[in-house]
């Protein structure tokens, strides 16, 4: 399913997101928010250092405030799971999440910093030598080898669906969890507990807690939902560690590409979020004029 065209798709609904839809919104362009919900606002349980709190509010509420507010001005709050971004074919950009795929002219993300990682001996140790995290970018790397993705949700199945034409084989490693539903016969699924990613130089397999082991020359993380520095990277935005790099307009390397928030590191505070947020979506406001000229 692919859902019309809007100007602007913000990726995440919290206050950077939802600050970036209002500012678009004002500037007279349609808006898609696209958010499953969850974020680290939904996990604070007061907050009374935000300006014109009278009375602390819970982070919950803040943020349901702000949806109905960025929704009474007229944005189309689309509850998804975000799974891919790309360009499209006739310019712009292409959002792949769980229920459809949404087209738009310009894209700010701001899903926050969630670069999810386990703590298992030789990831940390194997980062970028067979350890990776984004399979759009390394898939040529793995061309007719044995790869692997560890993560048991839609995200892991995004990753491992993108490895599996080039690679001689594709593992969805749950470690424990159930797997996802539809899972296609040319991906294997096993669901053993991991104890650990192995190679000195290089990845050469993972180990399982029962002590057997499994060949691996490529091993591709997608924990949990993708972050924003993990759709950043799929189309070449520049990162600086886990954050996206972005200019002082929150704008990031490719043009249309915006990003606001924890995502761009700093202050992981509401006030700084609602700031980067407001600002990204001015200039995704001034770029959509320029496209229009």
């Amino acid at each position: 399913m692919t859902v019309s065209n809007t100007d602007l798709i913000v990726i995440g609904a919290g206050p950077a997101g939802i600050s970036a839809a209002v500012y678009a919104l004002r500037g007279g362009f349609s808006v898609r928010v696209i958010g499953k919900g969850g974020g680290a606002l939904t996990k604070t349980p007061l907050i009374e250092n935000y300006y014109g709190l009278e009375e602390p509010v819970t982070g919950p509420e803040l943020e349901r405030r702000g949806i109905e507010q960025a929704r009474r001005l007229g944005a189309d709050i689309c509850p998804d799971e975000v799974t891919g971004l790309g360009f499209g074919e006739a310019g712009g950009f292409t959002v792949e999440g769980r229920k459809g795929t949404y087209t738009s002219k310009a894209v700010v993300l701001a899903l926050g910093a969630s670069r999810q990682s386990l703590n298992l001996p030789g990831i940390r140790e194997l980062e970028g030598r067979g350890v990776s995290y984004c399979a759009i970018c390394d898939a040529f790397f793995y061309r007719g080898r044995q790869t692997a993705v560890i993560g048991a949700g839609a995200y892991a199945l995004h990753e491992a669906k993108i490895l599996e034409p080039p690679t001689a084989s594709v593992t969805l490693l749950t470690n424990g969890q159930k797997p996802p539903a539809n899972v296609p016969e040319g991906i294997h699924v096993d669901t053993r507990k991991l104890a650990a990613v192995e190679g000195e130089k290089k990845v050469t397999g993972v180990r399982f807690e029962d002590g057997k082991t499994m060949p691996m020359d490529g091993v591709f993380l997608a924990i949990g939902t993708a972050g924003s520095t993990d759709l950043a990277r799929k189309i070449g935005a520049l990162t600086k560690g886990n954050n996206i790099a972005v200019d002082e307009h929150m704008a990031t390397n490719v043009p249309g590409l915006f990003a606001a928030g924890d995502c761009t590191g700093g202050l992981l505070q509401v006030v700084k979020a609602a700031y980067e947020g407001a600002e990204a979506g001015l200039s995704a406001v001034r770029f959509l004029r320029q496209s229009k000229q």
